[in-house]
């Protein structure tokens, strides 16, 4: 194992300090806990709140800030934070118009999100919630029951943030939230693994000349492992499925985005974008919006994946291109 670590067990903390110190004009650490919130106030605005294991830098500390989440939460790595570390975030965001939980849809994500919900309320905090689950590759999956939730999380984020920073209530966040949801669609695809530090072993094997299809974000299994293949190809088979999965319309638009695993460079980053928007054009798909880079990570694995999101909305492409102050956006 080659990292750029101290001890293994320490990686988080020591992660967090240095976010905390980079990024101090727009972001802080909430005393000793494992929350990181926003400088920026946002007085009787909903805070929105996300997290989940850690591994999956810049996701989530990353889209802190005015216009995005107000509080994140860092469990270990790969692992759910607990309530009582989500309970810390709500209590941070929580500036007078309640708070809102994006949650991804892994099993101990969804019930710790939801104890500390029940545990804010206790304390007459006003807060909802909604699980993105737009990975259709596995129905489901090690850690998850139903589809998983992975890059597209961060339109949800985005969409949300801009409206709550508008002062939409806690019901209207909720309400779009659900109509979202629906419309984004998500394939990875992985070259090499990745390695927990406290573990020390890469969490599943690819021969030199293999990739797999379908593969989480924690590394869970796919739905295909098959020989290397070049770009187009794998353009091919992932966005195939992808167009599939929707009911196409005349004048249907679309944003897209193409998001690095940790370990793949631009270069080959913007190579698939390039085969993907090929394929698009030609089937006649309006594509409204294009997003190259890594929001979603998984340590240091390689591979991408490929995010579409459909836009039912108009007001959905605004709030995604409406500027934020983001250490990561």
């Amino acid at each position: 194992m080659k990292k750029i670590i101290n001890k293994p067990e320490n990686v988080v903390e020591e992660m967090m300090q240095g976010f905390a110190q980079t990024h101090d004009d727009l972001v802080h650490r909430v005393g000793e806990t494992r929350v990181m919130a926003r400088n920026y106030e946002g007085k009787n605005k909903v805070g929105i709140i996300s997290g989940g294991g850690s591994g999956h830098e810049p996701t989530h500390a990353g889209f802190l800030g005015k216009g995005m989440l107000s509080a994140a939460v860092f469990g270990d790595v790969f692992t759910s934070p607990t309530p009582d570390q989500v309970y810390e975030a709500i209590k941070a965001a929580d500036k007078g118009a309640g708070v809102f939980m994006v949650v991804k849809n892994y099993t101990g994500d969804v019930l710790n999100f939801e104890m500390a919900k029940d545990m804010a309320e206790a304390e007459g905090i006003e807060v909802d919630y909604c699980v993105t689950n737009d990975d259709i590759s596995v129905e489901d999956s090690t850690f998850s029951d139903g589809r998983r939730g992975v890059a597209g999380t961060i339109y949800v984020h985005k969409i949300l943030g801009a409206m709550a920073e508008r002062g939409a209530s806690l019901k209207d966040l909720k309400t779009t939230a659900e109509k979202i949801i629906p419309e984004m669609k998500t394939i990875g695809f992985a070259l090499s693994p990745a390695t927990v530090p406290e573990q020390g072993t890469p969490g599943f094997e690819l021969n030199e000349d293999e990739m797999e299809f379908g593969i989480g974000i924690h590394g869970e299994p796919g739905y295909e492992r098959v020989k290397l293949q070049d770009s187009k190809s794998i353009a091919k088979e992932i966005y195939g499925r992808i167009k599939k999965a929707y009911d196409l319309k005349d004048n249907d638009e679309f944003v897209v985005l193409v998001n690095g695993m940790g370990a793949t460079p631009l270069m080959e980053e913007y190579i698939f974008m390039n085969d993907v928007l090929a394929l698009m054009k030609n089937d006649g798909i309006k594509v409204v919006k294009k997003m190259v880079g890594d929001f979603m990570t998984s340590i240091e694995m390689a591979g991408l994946s490929l995010t579409l999101l459909r836009l039912k909305d108009a007001q959905w492409l605004k709030d995604i291109n409406e500027p934020v102050e983001t250490p990561a956006w």
